[in-house]
Parts: structure tokens; C-alpha cells; sequence
């Protein structure tokens, strides 16, 4: 049996997996489940998966790892080479700390700022089986939110040629992931933020971020 990825293109939390997956050289399957017509709300993806969200990662024993966590984990101890979580106790620990920050300051801020704002998202504020309604102060302060967390990265980017170090790692794939996916909220903060700018093209240099 072959691993399976679980993907949808135009989301951001798959493409973390598959830059993940890709830098990892972890051969694979890929199915699609097509998030802008609910299929991840039918019983058959709802079978894989519970919380109706992608990624999920099938692996060959038949477990199921449902977010970027786990993942991230398995595909560490199963691959380590390269190593994208770090190799001495001080690098695991800031790249374990980088990658928190941006998912909390950064990914949740966008999420925030478009889940409570879009149309197409009345409703449907949090992903998931259960539907939440939209709270528009909850927009306002995801784009307050996002705004502060950008300076911060910006300013780290300035003292730091990666986001938790000198090397690449799964901090760098989560925070690019994240200033790409400001789009949403219309915001490109690869042209107000030198730093980010440079590391943004340098990032670009990485076979994996095409994928």
C-alpha cells in the first residue's frame, strides 16, 4: 500500500505538507479532495478524516495523520535526512518556537481576517464539521493581528538569513506559506518589507516551493 496525500491545491495548509513531502524526497500518492465544491464535507472524506480538513497523510500501516503536526513529525523520524526540525537540542527548540509563532501570529491572523469577511465563508467562520457564524471585530483584529506579526518577521529576517536560524527548515515552509497566503486579505508583504523580500526570493531558488 502506498502513502497517500490527501491535497487541494489552493489551499495553504496542504502546501505546507507538499513542500514538506517534496523536500523530503518522500514518494507518494496524491489524491485531490475538492474543497471549493464541500467534498470535504461528504461522508466518504468525513470517513478519512473526522474534522474535514486537508491534508491528511495515509500511511502505509493504514494510519491517518490528519494536520501539518503530525506530518511533520512522521516524516522527520522516517526521513531524517535532511533534517528540517533541527539536529541539536538549541536548533529543535527554536525552530519548534518559530514554527509555533507563525502558526499562531501569523496563519491564525490571516484565517482570522478572511474567515470572518469573505462571503463565501458566511458561515462556514472555522473549518471543520461544525459551522460557525462570521464575528467582523474578529476580521479587524486578524488584519491588526497580521500586520504586527509581519514587522516582527521582517525585523528577524534582518538579524537572521532564515526564520529560526542560518538553515533552512520547517519555520521557513510554515512563514512562506503564510506571507503568500496574505493574498487573501490583500496583503503582499514581499513589497513593504525589504527583509522578507530577500529571503521570499531566495526561498523561490528551492525546487519544493513550485510545488
Amino acid at each position: 500500500m502506498a502513502i497517500i496525500f490527501y491535497d487541494f491545491p489552493m489551499a495553504p495548509s496542504p502546501r505546507r505538507a507538499r513542500i514538506l513531502l517534496a523536500e523530503k524526497g518522500i514518494p507518494h500518492e496524491v489524491v485531490i479532495v475538492d474543497l471549493a465544491s464541500g467534498e470535504q464535507r461528504g461522508p466518504a472524506f468525513t470517513a478519512i478524516n473526522p474534522r474535514q480538513t486537508v491534508p491528511v497523510l495515509a500511511l502505509e500501516d493504514g494510519t491517518m495523520l490528519t494536520d501539518n503536526a503530525g506530518i511533520a513529525a512522521w516524516a522527520e523520524a522516517a526521513f531524517p535526512n535532511p533534517s528540517l526540525m533541527g539536529s541539536t537540542p538549541v536548533e529543535k527548540a527554536m525552530i519548534a518556537s518559530w514554527n509555533a509563532r507563525i502558526e499562531g501570529e501569523g496563519f491564525l491572523a490571516i484565517a482570522e481576517a478572511m474567515r470572518n469577511s469573505a462571503p463565501g465563508m458566511k458561515g462556514r467562520a472555522l473549518t471543520g464539521p461544525v459551522d460557525y457564524e462570521q464575528i467582523p471585530e474578529l476580521a479587524e483584529r486578524g488584519r491588526a493581528r497580521f500586520a504586527a506579526f509581519i514587522d516582527m518577521l521582517d525585523a528577524r529576517l534582518g538579524e537572521s538569513r532564515h526564520v529560526a536560524g542560518e538553515h533552512f527548515s520547517l519555520a521557513d515552509i510554515t512563514a512562506v506559506v503564510a506571507v503568500d497566503f496574505a493574498r487573501v486579505i490583500r496583503v503582499k508583504p514581499v513589497e513593504t518589507h525589504a527583509n522578507i523580500a530577500r529571503w521570499r526570493a531566495e526561498m523561490a531558488q528551492r525546487p519544493s516551493m513550485a510545488v
